[in-house]
């Protein structure tokens, strides 16, 4: 090989070493991202060791299935309790709103007799009450949008050879829409009727059904304490309020209640048992009530003590709910200490267990197992008890509401803040109390439980 020869392979390697060194450099920051790639690794052993010690802690609760359910009974019930007493208690609160708003939310009611007076009779009530009254408040009060009079009695009503006890209400025309009542057949009052003291009557529903099966009963003569009446109408179906029957109700004029009927008479006016007033818009309830109080005291020149009483439905309304709230509240109270049990039981049943797979826990200790793997297993034990234990008590739970529902005429509600809040409890319970037993197996000495085993 010539000089020339040598001259260029020698000049060839040495421009060759440049791509060489320069390529270093991409390897040598290759590495960062395989340094940096440990810590998805580290979390996917976490996820694995946790999915392990699921599928261990489910096969050994299925390979004691009796046991197993025996102790989820207590969370079951508690779960089942807490749901369906706060499912019925929503149900009452709706059910007393219901029975108030059938009534009007908007109508003050006024009674005669002092507050909390007994009454063994309608013959026997305080006479403080006339019809004057009533038409004092619809023309003095500005915000009162109507007043119905009545005189109330249970009475026989008879037809043919059929007697139905009733409750009877003498009133006036307003009646109908101070009470929100509908006609199904026939017409109401007219102050002809009252002024006459007619001898007509309208009939509930129910009442018109027993004394006249399919038959139409208008025109028909009805038996009223033997006070025979002209039946001019049927009542659309109202229902059941606070224990009184409308549907098995029917009316007659005031008069004719007072003097044939009941014979009731005052000195001052045709007397009454109650005032019902109607009331423009709710906002006004409290001014409405301190006028018409003002003014029957000036009317009937009380100095004293008042002798009527005067009920606000809203105030009413606002009483029933806070004391079904309270129940609800206690009844749920009392429904969680099943759960406090059922935890306890959880407790009693994975110490147990504990004492029984001493040898387990030695053998997995032996061979690597941790505290912390020992500790984990047996409080998802724990957990899986009282979760499933809460799953299946929420489905009795809903149960035993959507059965009362059917079978009752409160509209228990399901609650799903309640349903999420007593699985979630039920689970807290058993994290709680299956600390205890899964310390005390995690401390286990593996010689020690081994050589006792």
């Amino acid at each position: 090989m010539t000089v020339g020869s040598w001259q260029l392979a020698v000049d060839s390697f040495t421009n060759y070493q440049l791509p060489i060194t320069n390529y270093q450099l991409p390897i040598t920051n290759y590495q960062l991202p395989i340094t940096n790639y440990q810590l998805p690794i580290t979390n996917y052993q976490t996820i694995m060791n946790f999915i392990e010690s699921f599928k261990m802690a489910g096969q050994t609760l299925l390979a004691n299935k009796t046991r197993s359910s025996l102790t989820m009974i207590g969370m079951i019930v508690g779960n089942a309790s807490v749901i369906a007493m706060i499912g019925i208690g929503e149900g009452a609160q709706n059910f007393v709103g219901g029975q108030v708003k059938s009534l009007g939310t908007n109508v003050l009611i006024v009674r005669a007799g002092v507050p909390n007076a007994s009454r063994s009779s309608i013959r026997n009530a305080p006479q403080t009450l006339i019809v004057e009254d009533g038409k004092a408040i619809a023309s003095q009060v500005p915000s009162v949008q109507g007043v119905s009079a009545e005189l109330n009695s249970s009475e026989l009503v008879r037809y043919g050879n059929k007697n139905v006890s009733s409750l009877i209400f003498g009133t006036i025309p307003e009646f109908l829409t101070v009470r929100n009542f509908e006609m199904a057949k026939g017409r109401f009052l007219t102050e002809l009727d009252v002024r006459q003291n007619n001898q007509v009557v309208i009939l509930g529903s129910e009442l018109a059904e027993k004394l006249f099966a399919n038959t139409n009963p208008l025109g028909e003569q009805v038996r009223v304490k033997n006070v025979s009446m002209k039946v001019i109408g049927v009542f659309a179906e109202k229902g059941t309020s606070f224990g009184t029957n409308y549907d098995n109700s029917a009316v007659v004029p005031i008069a004719t209640m007072a003097n044939r009927i009941v014979g009731r008479k005052s000195p001052y006016g045709l007397a009454v048992t109650s005032l019902f007033i109607s009331i423009q818009d709710e906002s006004k309830m409290d001014a409405a009530q301190f006028q018409v109080e003002n003014l029957l005291r000036l009317r009937h020149k009380i100095t004293t003590e008042d002798d009527f009483t005067v009920r606000n439905q809203k105030d009413l309304m606002a009483t029933m709910g806070s004391i079904s709230g309270a129940l609800t509240l206690m009844l749920t109270a009392v429904a969680s200490i099943s759960l406090l049990v059922g935890g306890i039981g959880i407790m009693n049943i994975m110490l147990v267990s504990v004492s029984e797979r001493t040898q387990e826990i030695g053998l997995r200790k032996a061979i690597g197992a941790s505290q912390h793997d020992i500790l984990f297993q047996f409080i998802i034990e724990a957990v899986i008890l009282s979760a499933a234990g809460g799953i299946v008590g929420t489905c009795v739970g809903v149960g035993g509401i959507l059965l009362v529902g059917n079978f009752t005429p409160l509209q228990a509600g399901i609650s799903p803040v309640a349903i999420a809040l007593a699985v979630s409890v039920s689970g807290g319970v058993g994290l709680f109390f299956g600390v205890i037993p899964a310390r005390q197996a995690a401390k286990l000495d593996p010689i020690a439980a081994l050589r006792s085993a």
